[in-house]
């Protein structure tokens, strides 16, 4: 759990009924959240009578905080239909409740949905609510903060703050998302010194990004090595090199055609706990990403992993998701014995990566 949580219903909240469920809609969120998506919830809320609700997240209003609301007038589920960010938020608002939370992907990427088996159609999505049953799962924290998939610092959230420049002109699309990465890349300035400091092991780094992945289906789908620590309940730390603007450019362009090379293209280091904070104690940049949302931070920042503190909807009896072509299992060069942070190569755990993961 994350620190001052703790399981049972939610403060104030009226007994939780799981046959009740409200169904948490972002509006704004994804390639799909604009394709007639509303109409098909309301129509789907409408055929359940009143078992369940249909709830838009109104400007101003946190997905946390709707949920919470959610949770306070008894739902016993509690669906957030968005995109990753959007599904970190609803979850942030559940953690410690034991409410089951069910996923409607609307994103863009829809990493979580896709790493845990849920369809990324919505009617076959929407079946799931009724079909699938509701299984523990891990959440991750920076200082505090919920994420599912991913946390970093340094270039990356530099990139979602282009990239909603470059949604606003093209609109959203993972094509809009990669471009917005090239972008940021080609006017990319210089790195930052570091201490990173995993399960108690300091590393001084002098890097442009350090990417904290909390889900092996990402790696996975970007050729990522780690997704096999990340299934046995570990961070796998990414460090970028030193490698200026020109380096960059190619760390995207191979990170686009799977082709990042572990030890050349970047560092992984693996754990439990992982700290991070300027290496000469000057905080110029406190952005932080979480799940694809950018945020301002106080360092150091601390990542930890709670066990179980969720309970989400997937399909009975199936597996995690994996990204396509590849298999389950040990990824080359990341077997159980690599120290975090050894050498070797191979491939691979709201909202989202584009071009980084």
């Amino acid at each position: 759990m994350a620190p001052g949580t703790a399981a049972g219903t939610a403060p104030g909240a009226a007994a939780a009924d799981a046959a009740r469920l409200c169904i948490l809609m972002n509006p704004g969120s994804g390639r799909k959240g604009g394709d007639g998506a509303g109409e098909t919830l309301a129509d789907w809320v409408a055929a359940r009578g009143g078992g369940a609700v249909l709830r838009l997240i109104a400007p101003g209003t946190s997905p946390a905080e709707a949920a919470r609301a959610a949770a306070g007038d008894g739902f016993g589920t509690i669906v957030a239909a968005g995109g990753d960010g959007t599904v970190a938020g609803v979850a942030a608002g559940l953690v410690g409740t034991g409410l089951r939370l069910g996923v409607l992907p609307l994103g863009t990427f829809n990493f979580f949905a896709r790493a845990n088996g849920i369809p990324e159609s919505l009617p076959e999505a929407l079946a799931l609510l009724e079909q699938g049953h509701a299984e523990p799962r891990d959440a991750a924290f920076v200082n505090g903060r919920l994420f599912l998939n991913n946390a970093s610092i340094g270039i990356y959230p530099r990139i979602l703050l282009d990239r909603e420049a470059v949604y606003r002109r093209w609109g959203r699309s993972r094509v809009a998302a990669y471009w917005s990465v090239v972008r940021t890349v080609a006017g990319f300035r210089r790195s930052r010194r570091l201490k990173v400091v995993v399960d108690g092991r300091a590393r001084r780094v002098k890097t442009p990004l350090v990417f904290v992945a909390f889900n092996a289906f990402q790696l996975e789908h970007f050729g990522l090595a780690g997704a096999d620590r990340v299934r046995r309940g570990e961070f796998a730390v990414l460090v970028a090199p030193d490698c200026g603007r020109f380096g960059l450019l190619g760390f995207a362009l191979r990170l686009l055609v799977r082709g990042l090379r572990r030890g050349k293209d970047f560092e992984l280091l693996c754990g439990r706990e992982v700290v991070i904070d300027a290496a000469d104690g000057r905080h110029t940049d406190r952005l932080v990403a979480r799940d694809g949302e950018k945020e301002w931070i106080e360092p150091p920042l601390t990542l930890t992993i709670a066990p179980g503190a969720l309970t989400v909807i997937v399909p009975a009896g199936g597996a995690p998701g994996e990204a396509p072509g590849d298999g389950p299992g040990d990824t080359p060069g990341d077997t159980p014995g690599d120290a975090p942070g050894a050498g070797g190569g191979g491939a691979a755990g709201a909202d989202r990566g584009a071009a980084a993961p």
